[in-house]
């Protein structure tokens, strides 16, 4: 099923079960070597910083320590970043897995684009994990997978937040790689880039969502009551401090930068810990100015 009819989503998304891998079995990253503004991508992502406030030296020893902090929870492999991919720090929207499938996804940018094309990442999954490779990358349409799309896992449920770098045909080709049961497709605000920066889906039991970002407000309040009452619904400070660009690596964890930490009112930490969650949190200020955070850094290998 794909619609964007939230009442026959949740109708049918209830009738589902959660019988599927929730969260990932291990995680990759791309370090930040020649971490810089990438003005193509500055175009239509309002939260980055302008080039003064990259801090390659800061980047870099910021995100050896979040993948040192990963690798305690699950084995986290790191590939090389270039300075002809500044936006590399990001492979989340470039590459993604679902049950022994890789998928190479078609970015908007063209300094995107050459991201998709390293032999490296996917010789790493097809020679390497023996995984097959769906290829999204030579066709016309966006599809910055989960990026634009947050998944629950277990239910095999897929959202999608339709922009510029995701429109319905990039959709239907993504929901159809990860193998998805359903997907609600809606619009984000205009000026919102990606879906994972306002909702998140933490293995499958509880949601954070940032109601601003999306265009029709009866879409967050439908997700979030869904997940109730394992639901957050953040306010604008968290929601621009990151706080939806967070990511459950394990049953029992949820991930955010310590900017998104930081700004998470204690009630919500309290309905995160009632769903089950320890709050962990990196600091990740340095990257952030390229205008995403921790979940977007975060690879997962299903």
């Amino acid at each position: 099923m794909i619609t964007r009819t939230p009442t026959e989503f949740f109708r049918h998304a209830a009738t589902l079960a959660a019988d599927r891998s929730a969260t990932a079995k291990a995680a990759f990253v791309v370090t930040p070597l020649g971490f810089r503004l990438a003005e193509q991508s500055a175009t239509d992502n309002t939260y980055m910083a302008g080039a003064e406030a990259f801090d390659a030296d800061a980047a870099l020893a910021q995100h050896r320590e979040l993948q040192r902090r990963l690798s305690l929870i699950l084995p986290t492999i790191a590939f090389p970043g270039s300075a002809e991919t500044p936006d590399a720090v990001f492979p989340n929207n470039a590459f993604g897995t679902a049950c022994g499938t890789a998928i190479v996804g078609r970015m908007r940018h063209e300094v995107r684009q050459r991201e998709t094309q390293r032999t490296d990442i996917r010789r790493f999954f097809s020679d390497v994990l023996g995984y097959d490779i769906v290829d999204l990358s030579l066709q016309d349409h966006p599809a910055e997978l989960t990026g634009a799309l947050v998944m629950d896992r277990a239910r095999g449920l897929g959202f999608f937040g339709l922009s510029e770098r995701c429109d319905e045909e990039g959709a239907r080709l993504m929901h159809q790689a990860f193998g998805l049961r359903a997907s609600l497709l809606f619009d984000l605000t205009p000026g919102e880039y990606h879906t994972n920066v306002v909702l998140a889906i933490l293995a499958g039991r509880a949601a954070v969502v940032c109601p601003n970002g999306f265009a029709d407000p009866a879409i967050p309040q439908a997700i979030a009551d869904f997940y109730a009452p394992s639901a957050v619904i953040c306010s604008a400070e968290e929601h621009a401090a990151f706080v939806g660009n967070c990511i459950s690596v394990s049953s029992d964890t949820v991930w955010m930068s310590q900017r998104a930490a930081d700004a998470l009112s204690a009630p919500h930490r309290d309905v995160l810990n009632a769903a089950g969650f320890k709050v962990e949190s990196v600091a990740l200020d340095a990257i952030e100015a390229a205008g995403g955070s921790l979940r977007c850094c975060v690879g997962e290998i299903f």
